[in-house]
């Protein structure tokens, strides 16, 4: 019997027993966050692909920087692979980490930060001195009950960075995204320095003259005392906004605005965001992280857009143990923006691949076999919609981006979305597969 099912995720005895481990962890390691400017990247969405430019951009400007992401993590000029299943880590294996970075005389840490890591003081220690926020939908409910309790949780990152000790010639600063639908709670709280974003003429900083190319994206970007001029190689719209984020941070410790132009066109790509997989067969191949009715919409809207595409083919399935009011509102989703819908399995946990996907089929107006297929194999899902796919064809595999396992109701398997799109690729080149 696994005990820890048995008690509640918002049981205080969880939330007592993770702030423990992290005092103790905080004081074992030695408080290593008070020597570094801690950066706190904070969303539902795109907080992975930001986090990773504003570090990519600080190492780019030629600062020494840890940073710790959903996907990968970076000691100065080396990145690791997060195989932990982990947006935030384990308070003890995060401190130590940090204590390495100031030990190696990083200057700058950058910490994706969880919902989860922030409810269950998971962070406690960690003295902050920035924080990002760009949106908030629905996510994590089956920890938060509400929205409201999830905002708040979010919020307790930004009302704690004037309560943390103010460090030599760095500003208590937060970035918010002007479009977040709950910005004014971020916007009425006290810091020393407040910034926003978007493309709303009331903010302190937007994108004029977007240009979006297949190759890359290009805008200009106005602050009080110069212009600037972004190209990059990074794709999409809605990178636009994480890059306007990570400009925020990068003027607010005083990189220089020619450099981070330097720094950002030198950033080619972020793993996982909407990443084309390269193909001999004319079509089109992604690979996104997108696990939220949000992120669903924002991705399929970008490839929707593409004038030459002829069917958008969507795999995709949810994550058990998770959220599970969010399931039928991603199904609602993909249905509308998608031709032809694959439903599948993605990380389990303890949840059975059939009764998720019965979580997610409420409301399905379409009936299997016409545009619609339910194959709980995941490698299977992925080699039917390559098949099926003809020449001008998207097809979208979402959920799981650049993670290297996948949580079966037994055992953690190795498992990549890239490496099994390529295995078919080659089946269909070798005729093996028709």
């Amino acid at each position: 019997m696994n005990i820890k099912k048995l008690i509640s995720l918002d049981s205080p005895i969880r939330i007592i027993y993770h702030k423990i481990k992290a005092v103790i962890a905080s004081y074992y390691y030695g408080f290593p966050s008070k020597w570094m400017t801690i950066i706190g990247v904070t969303w539902t969405n795109g907080k992975t692909t930001t986090t990773n430019i504003i570090a990519r951009a600080l190492v780019q400007a030629g600062e020494k920087v840890f940073m710790f992401s959903t996907i990968n993590y970076m000691m100065w000029d080396e990145t690791y692979v997060n195989n932990l299943k982990m947006t935030t880590p384990d308070p003890f294996l995060l401190q130590k980490l940090l204590k390495e970075a100031r030990d190696k005389w990083c200057k700058y840490a950058v910490i994706e930060t969880s919902s989860h890591s922030l409810f269950y003081n998971r962070v406690w220690g960690i003295d902050y001195d920035i924080a990002v926020l760009t949106n908030i939908t629905q996510d994590h409910l089956d920890l938060h009950k509400t929205m409201d309790n999830y905002v708040k949780t979010k919020l307790s990152l930004f009302r704690n960075l004037i309560r943390f000790g103010r460090k030599q010639g760095v500003k208590k600063t937060a970035i918010i995204n002007y479009d977040s639908a709950y910005r004014d709670l971020f916007l009425n709280e006290t810091y020393d320095s407040l910034y926003t974003y978007w493309s709303d003429l009331k903010v302190d900083l937007r994108p004029e003259n977007i240009k979006s190319e297949f190759d890359g994206t290009s805008f200009s970007v106005r602050i009080a005392w110069t212009d600037m001029q972004i190209k990059t190689r990074l794709r999409w719209d809605f990178n636009v906004y994480n890059i306007l984020a990570a400009i925020w941070v990068l003027l607010s410790v005083w990189i220089r605005p020619e450099q981070i132009e330097k720094s950002i066109a030198n950033i080619s790509w972020v793993a996982g965001r909407l990443e084309e997989v390269d193909n001999l067969e004319g079509i089109k191949i992604f690979v996104d992280y997108a696990h939220t009715a949000d992120a669903l919409e924002n991705v399929l809207s970008t490839v929707r857009n593409i004038k030459w595409v002829k069917k958008i083919i969507t795999v995709f399935g949810a994550t058990g143990d998770r959220d599970k009011t969010k399931r039928p509102i991603m199904w609602k989703v993909v249905s509308e923006l998608s031709d032809v819908v694959i439903l599948t399995q993605d990380d389990d946990y303890s949840e059975k691949t059939e009764d998720i996907i019965n979580d997610v089929r409420p409301g399905i107006d379409r009936k299997e076999w016409e545009d619609f297929w339910i194959i709980t194999d995941r490698e299977n899902a992925i080699r039917t919609a390559l098949v099926m796919a003809e020449a001008g064809d998207i097809v979208l595999v979402a959920g799981k981006w650049d993670e290297h396992t996948m949580i079966t109701n037994d055992w953690a398997i190795i498992w990549h979305d890239k490496d099994v799109i390529w295995k078919i690729l080659n089946e269909i080149d070798e005729n093996k597969v028709i």
